[in-house]
């Protein structure tokens, strides 16, 4: 088996394992927080980050749902990691936004965020923040699902099916998973161009 065999044969593993229950709830609490009113706040650093942003368009022209993502915002974010400090920039961000308890967080991670392996700590900080003020909080992460899983009232694990590709399988799953959901009749409110193209 060559590399790129092995690699779309682990592609098809980790599509089969999905957790489609997890996947379920998510659509289900996503289209409450919309009914409410709420708004969907997108967390993601590096490569998660442009997912955040791609998703974020997804989320408000095919689901109907006002959304954001805080690293589109290249100017407030600088400021911020100058100026409080990396640690504090999805925080800050979030307390300007005026989070409410009717409000999502959506993190996309490859391992979620840890505070005792100094990874990903501005998103352990938005989420205790989202804790504290009742927002809900919804993740797609991999590896152990980090602090994300540990306190989100839904997460999508990725499976590890190779410790070698953690990266970028859970990086091109963070994409089928939000197009999943934003394809999910609970979600959809638009349709997509080229679908509506006879």
């Amino acid at each position: 088996m060559n590399f790129t065999q092995q690699f779309l044969a682990e592609t098809r593993q980790i599509a089969e394992q999905l957790d489609i229950v997890a996947i379920e709830k998510a659509a289900t609490l996503l289209a409450e927080t919309r009914t409410k009113g709420g708004r969907l706040f997108i967390l993601g650093v590096g490569g998660s980050a442009a997912s955040a942003s791609h998703a974020v368009n997804d989320f408000r022209k095919i689901a109907g749902m006002e959304a954001y993502a805080p690293t589109d915002n290249v100017s407030e974010l600088s400021a911020r990691a100058n100026d409080e400090g990396w640690a504090s920039v999805f925080e800050g961000w979030l307390r300007g936004s005026r989070l409410q308890p009717r409000d999502l967080l959506l993190v996309f991670s490859v391992g979620g965020g840890s505070i005792e392996k100094n990874l990903s700590t501005n998103i352990v900080a938005a989420l205790r923040y989202a804790k504290q003020v009742g927002a809900h909080i919804v993740g797609i992460v991999g590896r152990d699902g980090g602090y994300t899983r540990e306190v989100a009232d839904v997460c999508v694990l990725i499976p590890t099916v190779n410790p070698g590709h953690v990266t970028p399988h859970t990086e091109a799953f963070h994409g089928v998973v939000w197009h999943l959901l934003v394809s999910h009749p609970l979600l959809r409110a638009a349709a997509t161009k080229w679908e509506s193209v006879r």
